[in-house]
């Protein structure tokens, strides 16, 4: 029996024929994608033609060209009619052998607006090349028009003794008179990281493994059990974190993929909904008499389980490229000590998981002891499991009106609060629990209303409230050799430079666009700078090469380059940072008044 693996973009090796002799034949050479497909564009006006030289012997698929935009709308391109082939995956399909030129409409681009060009296309030797995309930057067309940069302003003084946060840690711990003081430092970090969301999705789990065995449980026991699972989501990150120090933005995309937090989302809907008794998570009864028999000296939790849930928790909450998490990675990217590296984030995940371990030890004890508070507790872990599905929903919808999810589950949560608190008998506790759910209820109304009905208020009086949110436009940086031309550019007119490293993906980066960038402190700050920016979503050659060139860690990454087009010393920005600080930032760096 013959058996052959096909990967996705794969075809058929096309075999001569030949007998036995051919196994002893040598492999053919087969060409570079670059050098095979040789690609070549050229815009005139509103038509933008492209042109690929196909090497002999190889062809380009008529069905698999597609294009995408931004900032420019296109028409429909004007393919050429191909020379059929009956491919073994396709079918009989439209191929084109030795060159094809076609020509594409545009309708309105502004200035640099992007056309995504993805193609792919085979060897008749045997080999096919995974799908490969194109970037193809437009002139304005239509409406669009050209706007200037900025100002021509005096020279900047920079400041290359200012470092931003991840920095000062990065060479903080690569001290190591002072290392002790700095893990024990990382440690305190980890304890305010334990309150941020990247954590959030861990104490309902925890909560359910340690409050949910179902009986009173020890106190040791319950330390035991909260320890175990803060080391499965200790090692989960310390390993995460090597992973991202070694691969970048790579890995982070990876994470970030629509496909995969879809998957999320999905699987946390279902999980509340079996919080609210929709239907019964439950192992097949065979399973069942199994895991019981080998679990009656642990009924109130297996330890092996355990530790697998705090694995999984810590890979469901990513890591966040927050600044002391960035700067152990720096630090790893840097000194190349990958055993430090993990022993410091190792240290930074105990810290994040010391208040999980206080959450799981006394979470029990300050509930009542028996009654209908079990129901009301494991409904809760179901609205929190709601929760968690909002904030990955909040990574794939980046809208204000995603805060109508929030007012959503405020409102049924405190709803259900409200009908349960009736049943009760009247006392103090019952007048204070209506209160709370009172306030709860309004809060939630509020953010609901304040999402469909707030701006009109800014909108009445018809001023300048679309002005404080516009910022100089960004220039488009095309590539490495593209920036350096830019920056030169820049330092001729005697003006400091910022580049944004961005990607589609990237929730963080679109609050730097929404909230920090349109801020008037920050415009002010950056007066005399050029506002540059740089598309990593794509994990093409020209994006590798800039986080190569850069050592980008993760994104968002903000670089600031001085009169000289040097990148200035310590003073790069990993991770979002608001208006105020971003701006006091900027001052330091640049000597901006």
């Amino acid at each position: 029996m013959a058996i052959f693996i096909a990967f996705p973009f794969a075809c058929k090796a096309q075999v001569e024929s030949g007998g036995m002799a051919d196994l002893f034949s040598d492999e053919p050479e087969f060409l570079p994608v670059e050098e095979a497909f040789v690609f070549d564009f050229e815009q005139n006006d509103d038509v933008l033609t492209v042109t690929f030289d196909i090497a002999d012997a190889y062809y380009l698929y008529k069905h698999q060209f597609k294009l995408v935009t931004k900032n420019a709308t296109i028409g429909e391109p004007g393919l050429p009619e191909g020379k059929e082939k009956q491919d073994e995956f396709f079918g009989l399909t439209e191929v084109y052998y030795d060159s094809v030129t076609f020509t594409v409409p545009i309708e309105e681009s502004v200035k640099d607006g992007v056309v995504k060009l993805r193609y792919q296309g085979c060897a008749d030797a045997g080999l096919c090349y995974p799908p490969t995309t194109k970037v193809i930057y437009l002139e304005a067309v239509g409406a669009a028009s050209d706007s200037a940069s900025a100002a021509a302003g005096d020279d900047v003084t920079q400041s290359s003794s200012v470092q931003s946060e991840q920095f000062t840690l990065a060479e903080r711990l690569a001290d190591d008179e002072n290392l002790l003081w700095t893990l024990l430092i990382f440690l305190a970090l980890g304890v305010g990281l334990a309150f941020t969301p990247c954590v959030f999705p861990m104490y309902p789990i925890l909560s359910g493994i340690v409050i949910g065995q179902g009986k009173e449980i020890k106190l040791s026991k319950a330390f035991w059990l909260s320890f175990v699972y803060v080391q499965g989501m200790a090692i989960t990150y310390s390993l995460l974190g090597l992973v991202v120090a070694s691969a970048g933005v790579q890995f982070q995309a990876a994470l970030q993929h629509p496909i995969i937090l879809s998957v999320f989302i999905v699987l946390f809907l279902a999980l509340a909904l079996a919080l609210f008794g929709a239907y019964e998570l439950q192992l097949p009864s065979s399973w069942q008499s199994r895991l019981n028999n080998l679990s009656n000296d642990q009924k109130r939790g297996n330890v092996i389980g355990v530790f697998v849930m705090g694995v999984l928790s810590g890979l469901v909450a990513s890591p966040c490229t927050t600044a002391p998490l960035t700067g152990i990675l720096l630090f790893i990217a840097q000194s190349g000590d990958m055993t430090l590296g993990f022993v410091s984030l190792y240290v930074l995940s105990l810290g994040m998981g010391i208040p999980l371990i206080l959450f799981g030890m006394t979470g029990g004890k300050l509930l009542p002891k028996a009654g209908n508070w079990m129901n009301i507790v494991k409904v809760t872990f179901g609205f929190m499991m709601l929760a968690v599905a909002v904030l990955f929903v909040e990574r794939l919808w980046n809208s204000e009106y995603s805060n109508l999810l929030w007012a959503g589950v405020g409102l049924a949560a405190f709803t259900y609060y409200s009908v349960m608190n009736q049943a009760s008998s009247p006392s103090l506790a019952k007048g204070v629990r209506t209160l709370v759910i009172f306030l709860g209820l309004f809060a939630s109304a509020m953010i609901g209303y304040q999402t469909l009905f707030g701006s009109s208020y800014g909108n009445s009086a018809g001023t300048s409230t679309t002005a404080s949110n516009t910022h100089p436009e960004f220039m488009v940086v095309k590539s490495v050799e593209d920036l350096r031309t830019k920056v030169a550019a820049a330092n001729a007119q005697g003006k400091t430079v910022m580049v944004d490293l961005y990607a589609d993906w990237c929730v963080a980066c679109k609050e730097f666009e929404k909230y920090t960038f349109p801020a008037p402190q920050v415009v002010d700050a950056l007066s005399d700078t050029v506002w540059m920016q740089v598309d990593l979503t794509d994990n093409t050659p020209t994006n590798l090469a800039f986080n190569e060139e850069f050592d980008v860690l993760g994104l968002p990454t903000i670089l600031f380059f001085d009169t000289q087009g040097n990148e200035i010393k310590g003073s790069r920005v990993t991770g979002f940072m608001r208006a105020e600080p971003f701006a006091a930032h900027i001052k330091k760096v640049l000597g901006s008044n």
